[in-house]
C-alpha cells in the first residue's frame, strides 16, 4: 500500500510563514473547508496569540521542547477563552508546564500496546477484536494523549502501511470487530480511507468496523456528504468520539454529529477524567445529555491513563466513583458512561463501579439504590442451570467466566506451579 503512503491527504501542512486566521478574517469558504483549517493548524507560540493571551507558564512550555507538540485547528483555537487559563477546551490543548514534572508512575506505553502488537500498527489484546493503528496524524493534539509517544511523529502525514495488519486480521478468523484508530483516521483523504475500509470489508469474518475519532470536535467541516456517503457503504460500521466536556459541543459540531447519525452510524463517546477539566458530577451529567440529545450513546470514563506528560490530569479513582454515583438515578441509564481503568501492563478495561450489592445468601440479594433505599431481592429456588451441552454458543470460556462455569478450578500466576512445588536438587 505504499501508494497511499505518498499523498495520504489532499493538502500539505503549512508552514512557518502562513499564519492561521480567525473566522472574522477568513472568507466563509475557506473557514468551513477542512483541508483549510489542517493547512492552516495552529503550531507556534505567535500563532496562538492570536487566539489566546498566553499565561507566562504556557510560553515557557510553548519555548520548551516538548514530548508532544501542539497542533490546533483554527476552529477549535476560535472555541478556547481568550482570557481565561482555566477553559476547558485550551487546558487539553495548550501545553503547560506541568508536562514536564517527572512522576515515577507513568510511562511513555502506558497500555504495553507494543507488546501485545504481533505485527506493526496492530494491537491484539482482547480474543475477538483488534485496534488498527491507521494514521500518526491528528487534527490537533490532546495534551493527555495516551499514544503521546507515536502520534504527530510520523513522516509526511504519518499514513501506516497496513499490508501485514490486513494479512494478520485475515488469517486470524476469531477477530470479528476491528477499531481503526490511530492518530485520527478521519484525517485521510476519502480514497485512502476508503481502501483501508474496503480493505477490512474484504475480509469474510470481520463483522463489524468501528472507528475511533475526535474529529467532529477538532474538524466537524470534515464531516462533509460526500465522507457521510463514503462511510454508510461499509456498514455495520461504529463510530467511538471523544468529548470530555460539554462546552466542546459547538453547533457546528453538533451539526457534524447529526450528519454521521443520519448516515445510519451508531455514535457512542469516550471521554477521559481530567482534574480541573471534567472532575465534577454536574459537568459530566451536562456532557452525557448533551451528547444523548445529539444521539451519541455515552460509552466509557476513562480513569487517565499512566502516560508521561499527562500526571498533573490524573485524579483519585475515588472521584471517579463519587461522579458515577452522583449520575445513577439523577439521569437516564443511557447517559451514564461505563467508568473504567485501563489496566496497566495490557490489563484492559476494568470496570469501576459503587458497591450497589450489599450481601447475598442462597435465597436473597440485599442491594442499594441511589438514594441509599436498601432492598431484598428473593432468588429463585428451582433454576435448573444453563445446559451448556445443549447450548450451541457455549465454547471454550477463559479468566474468571471460567471459574463460574466450572471449567477451571483455579487460575494460577505464570510461574506459579514451579514455584510451589518442590524440585529434587
Amino acid at each position: 500500500m505504499h501508494e497511499l503512503i505518498e499523498n495520504p491527504v489532499e493538502e500539505p501542512p503549512s508552514t512557518a510563514d502562513e499564519p492561521p486566521g480567525t473566522k472574522a478574517d477568513v472568507p466563509a469558504y475557506l473557514w468551513n473547508d477542512w483541508r483549510w483549517q489542517m493547512r492552516h493548524a495552529v503550531r507556534t507560540a505567535d500563532q496562538l496569540s492570536r487566539y489566546i493571551n498566553l499565561t507566562p507558564d504556557e510560553r515557557a512550555a510553548l519555548d520548551t521542547p516538548g514530548r508532544l507538540r501542539m497542533q490546533i485547528t483554527p476552529f477549535v483555537a476560535g472555541l478556547m477563552d481568550r482570557d481565561d487559563p482555566h477553559c476547558p477546551i485550551r487546558r487539553q490543548l495548550v501545553p503547560t508546564v506541568a508536562e514536564f514534572m517527572s512522576c515515577p508512575d507513568t510511562v511513555a506505553d502506558s497500555l504495553h500496546e507494543e507488546e501485545q502488537s504481533p505485527v506493526p500498527g496492530l494491537v491484539h489484546r482482547y480474543p475477538d477484536r483488534v485496534l488498527l493503528l491507521a494514521t500518526t496524524l491528528c487534527a490537533a493534539y490532546c495534551r493527555h494523549c495516551t499514544r503521546s509517544r507515536l502520534v504527530g511523529k510520523g513522516a509526511g502525514a504519518g499514513v501506516r502501511d497496513w499490508d501485514a495488519a490486513l494479512e494478520y486480521i485475515a488469517a486470524h478468523p476469531e477477530i470479528r470487530d476491528v477499531l481503526v484508530s490511530g492518530g485520527d483516521p478521519l484525517t485521510l483523504a476519502d480514497r485512502v480511507l476508503e481502501r483501508l475500509l474496503s480493505g477490512l470489508r474484504a475480509i469474510p469474518h470481520v463483522e463489524v468496523i468501528r472507528i475511533g475519532t475526535r474529529v467532529p470536535f477538532f474538524l466537524p467541516q470534515r464531516i462533509t456528504p460526500e465522507l457521510t456517503d463514503l462511510l454508510r457503504r461499509y456498514h455495520p460500521l461504529w463510530i467511538n468520539v471523544h468529548f470530555n466536556h460539554p462546552k466542546e459541543l459547538a453547533p457546528e459540531v453538533e451539526a457534524a454529529l447529526n450528519r454521521l447519525a443520519d448516515a445510519g452510524i451508531p455514535l457512542g463517546s469516550q471521554s477521559v477524567l481530567l482534574a480541573g477539566i471534567n472532575d465534577c458530577p454536574a459537568v459530566i451529567k451536562a456532557l452525557g445529555q448533551r451528547l444523548v440529545r445529539n444521539r451519541v450513546r455515552p460509552y466509557y470514563l476513562y480513569q487517565c491513563d499512566l502516560v508521561e506528560g499527562a500526571a498533573h490530569f490524573r485524579t483519585p479513582v475515588a472521584k471517579g466513583i463519587e461522579i458515577m454515583e452522583s449520575l445513577r438515578g439523577h439521569t437516564s441509564g443511557f447517559a451514564i458512561p461505563q467508568y473504567v481503568i485501563d489496566a496497566p501492563n495490557g490489563g484492559g478495561k476494568v470496570p469501576i463501579l459503587p458497591n450497589y450489592l450489599i450481601s447475598m445468601s442462597d435465597t436473597h440479594v440485599v442491594v442499594r439504590n441511589y438514594e441509599g433505599m436498601i432492598s431484598s431481592y428473593a432468588q429463585p429456588t428451582d433454576y435448573p442451570g444453563h445446559d451448556r451441552e445443549h447450548c450451541e454458543y457455549c465454547n471454550g470460556r477463559q479468566g474468571v467466566s471460567a471459574l463460574l462455569s466450572g471449567q477451571k478450578d483455579a487460575i494460577r500466576p505464570e510461574g506459579w506451579r514451579y514455584s510451589h512445588v518442590k524440585h529434587d536438587a
